[in-house]
């Protein structure tokens, strides 16, 4: 696995959270792992292909998915209220929004798809070529679970380069 890949998501995470919650964010818990995605709240996943391919799920318990939409819309938000989903869905969407720009900046090209709403228990199994590096942001208002699964192909960015060239 390349951090110099993970790196920007992992920057963007801190950033955006401590923004978004208003706290002071550690992280704690890094750990690889191969076994099929356990959700743990409400989830979004975000899925990458070009020359960066895999996905990146953010978890967000249910209090601080409650908090943030709650930050985000100005008004108390209940749990049962669609905003506090969509609020982790824009979670993700402003963590990848500044991961993709430094990756850019850095030559990479690749495409990003919307965050989508992960309504199983289980998701897919990481493969042996993108073992997943998953770690815990700490907040003052509960726990956020990012799962980066990423590979480079070197092939495509390659075969980019020779059609440019």
């Amino acid at each position: 696995m390349r951090m110099d890949l993970i790196q920007p998501f992992i920057n963007s995470a801190d950033a955006v959270l401590a923004q978004g919650l208003e706290s002071p964010i550690s992280i704690e818990n890094l750990s690889m792992e191969e076994e099929a995605y356990r959700r743990k709240g409400i989830a979004a996943e975000v899925c990458l292909t070009g020359e960066i391919e895999g996905r990146i799920i953010f978890d967000v318990d249910l209090g601080t998915a409650v908090e943030l939409a709650t930050r985000l819309a100005g008004v108390e938000v209940s749990e049962t209220d669609d905003l506090v989903r969509e609020a982790v869905c824009e979670l993700a969407n402003q963590i990848i929004g500044n991961s993709v720009t430094t990756l850019n900046d850095q030559g990479f090209h690749f495409h990003v798809r919307p965050p989508t709403l992960l309504t199983s228990e289980q998701g897919s199994k990481s493969s042996e070529d993108t073992e997943a590096l998953v770690m815990c942001f700490s907040t003052s208002s509960g726990k956020v679970f990012m799962n980066v699964a990423l590979r480079y192909h070197r092939r495509r960015a390659t075969e980019r380069a020779a059609v440019a060239g």
